[in-house]
């Protein structure tokens, strides 16, 4: 009987994303020690320790000599683009932040989310459309689908009070990422919510994300006049 393969680094980090994506390790818990996950899943400390190097440069985790691992509060995945909290990039441009949610609805997907998630048939998926402000001034107007499928605790959160950006940055960390700008004529909605005359320019941002194959939430965010791309974005 041949022994089995020993687990690679990459193999590690999944088996260990897996796990914070399912909230085994829930945002703020401590890891246990790589010599114990090495012993766990039978590979050298070395492998855990190229595996948690990997984590943490993708933001999914902190390691802090002699303060052990912790999934990060706030996880955020990095690709070639890291999806700030709006609130926080707000304050973090010296302004006031307020959020108000336009409607929520669960629709039937159309053809043109069906393409942006890469799925065959049309399911049932909750639709968000919101406003962030900026001390008083519209910021952002965003039109947002998630799969309730992979996120059904969405459906439990109050988007009231919590935007559906905030919740989903925190509590659904990504594996992969699609990320579009583009500049669009200012119409209908946009035009309404960001206080804009029609046919003025205004930047998009379309991202959609994904865990494994499952995807997660698509959103357009249209930006007000006047909108720079933050150091995060």
């Amino acid at each position: 009987m041949k022994d089995q393969p020993r687990l690679s680094w990459t193999d590690v980090r999944d088996d260990i994303r897996a796990r914070i994506l399912d909230r085994t390790y829930a945002p703020g818990d401590r890891l246990p020690r790589d010599e114990d996950i090495a012993q766990d899943l039978g590979c050298a400390r070395t492998t855990v320790h190229r595996a948690m190097q990997d984590l943490s440069q993708s933001g999914l985790v902190e390691r802090k000599r002699k303060g052990g691992t912790h999934v990060l509060a706030d996880p955020v995945t990095r690709a070639t683009f890291d999806i700030p909290i709006t609130r926080r990039e707000v304050e973090q441009r010296g302004s006031k932040y307020d959020y108000q949610l336009i409607r929520r609805s669960v629709e039937q997907t159309p053809l043109t989310i069906m393409a942006r998630f890469g799925i065959q048939a049309a399911v049932k998926m909750l639709r968000v459309k919101a406003l962030h402000l900026a001390d008083n001034r519209p910021f952002i107007f965003e039109d947002r689908w998630v799969d309730l499928r992979s996120t059904p605790g969405i459906m439990e959160v109050d988007l009231t009070v919590q935007s559906a950006n905030e919740w989903l940055v925190r509590n659904k960390p990504y594996s992969r990422l699609d990320v579009r700008f583009s500049a669009l004529p200012a119409e209908g909605e946009s035009a309404k919510h960001l206080s804009t005359p029609e046919g003025s320019a205004l930047f998009v941002i379309e991202r959609t994300t994904w865990i494994g194959v499952e995807p997660i939430t698509t959103v357009q965010a249209v930006a007000a006049p006047g909108y720079q791309v933050s150091a995060q974005s």
